[in-house]
């Protein structure tokens, strides 16, 4: 398996949705013939965390603010499954080269944290709740079909993941850049008389 596309894309994934990430490489692990993903992910006990963390965070994810506090709280856990998942599945490898996947799968998983955070939260805007619920949706779908085509083929996965992030990062900066306007219009709006 090649690592290095692997820990980008499962840094990724773990970023929208990292105990969903863990709960499908776990079953792949603990179900399909996969000899290069780590046995930790397909225990037990690991496989009923991520369950049962993946369905509080299948509901919280669909409410206006509320996904934005769950954002908010998994603002430290995100990137740390991104890391550790980095570091199990580079397991042989030298303690600098996983230093290295380390890195890239947090760093991966806070940057794909953070568009998603920031995009969730101009979804709050919006006095409707089906565009999180849909947004949610997408996104939940796109982390297990992420994870399943890194699995074999991680390198088309790595790229997809790459384009995701970049588009991600320039609407969110057009995002902030609309918002940064509008409040500068505010401010400078003229008092009534």
């Amino acid at each position: 398996m090649d690592l290095l596309p692997l820990v980008f894309s499962s840094g990724w994934a773990s970023g929208v949705n990292a105990y969903l990430a863990v709960l499908v490489l776990g079953l792949s692990e603990r179900f399909g013939s996969f000899a290069d993903l780590p046995d930790a992910l397909g225990r037990t006990e690991v496989l009923l965390a991520a369950a049962v963390m993946a369905s509080i965070e299948f509901f919280a994810d669909k409410i206006p603010y509320v996904d934005s506090t769950w954002d908010a709280i998994s603002t430290i856990v995100r990137p740390a499954i991104g890391t550790t998942i980095a570091l199990l599945v580079s397991g042989d490898a030298t303690s600098l080269e996983q230093a290295g996947y380390a890195a890239l799968g947090g760093g991966t998983a806070l940057a794909s944290h953070s568009v998603k955070a920031g995009g969730r939260l101009a979804l709050n805007t919006s006095p409707e709740p089906f565009t999180n619920i849909a947004a949610s949706l997408v996104e939940d779908i796109a982390v297990v079909g992420i994870v399943l085509v890194a699995i074999r083929h991680p390198w088309l996965a790595g790229a997809v993941c790459l384009v995701l992030l970049v588009v991600g990062l320039v609407l969110l900066r057009l995002a902030l850049r609309l918002v940064r306007r509008g409040w500068r219009r505010w401010k400078n709006r003229t008092a009534p008389a």
